[in-house]
């Protein structure tokens, strides 16, 4: 029985692929070398800085940022924009605070709308519960003890 595990995985390797695409290395790395066209960086010296960078494949980035948030926390607004695979044109504007990371594009996935309006009977059924607990709350209101609602075999 080993030796048919053994040749089972002797031969699943041997089947292998010698490389995969990508391998090793991430999927923007590549042995193309891209002119930095535009590098202006400047730092105040109160941690408020300003950053654009281009490059010659059409690479752009701008953004900007102050410790004007809580406890000092760098508060940071900028905007990107690339060329897709596909060959769309991706900008994204963001804001990055207390808030988080908040991107703004066209580009970004929306949610899909309620795939269906909600059904009558359902709605129905809702305002007969919601009528139901009021019935219930009227009905303690009205009495010190202890609300039928909670012995045994009600509802």
């Amino acid at each position: 029985m080993k030796s048919v595990i053994l040749s089972l995985l002797a031969a699943v390797a041997i089947a292998a692929p010698d490389s995969y695409p990508h391998q090793g290395r991430s999927i923007i790395d590549s042995d193309e070398h891209v002119a930095i066209l535009k590098d202006d960086r400047v730092h105040e010296e109160d941690g408020t800085y300003n950053v654009e960078v281009e490059t010659a494949n059409d690479i752009k980035l701008s953004q900007s940022g102050s410790p004007r948030g809580p406890e000092g926390a760098v508060v940071k607004a900028g905007e990107f924009s690339y060329t897709a695979p596909d060959g769309q044109r991706i900008s994204v504007k963001y804001v990055a605070d207390e808030n988080g990371f908040q991107p703004q594009s066209d580009s970004l996935p929306v949610a899909p709308a309620f795939p269906h309006p909600i059904p009558q009977f359902v709605l129905d059924q809702i305002t007969f519960a919601a009528e139901e607990d009021a019935a219930i709350a009227r009905g303690r209101s009205e009495s010190t003890g202890p609300s039928d609602r909670y012995k045994y075999g009600s509802r």
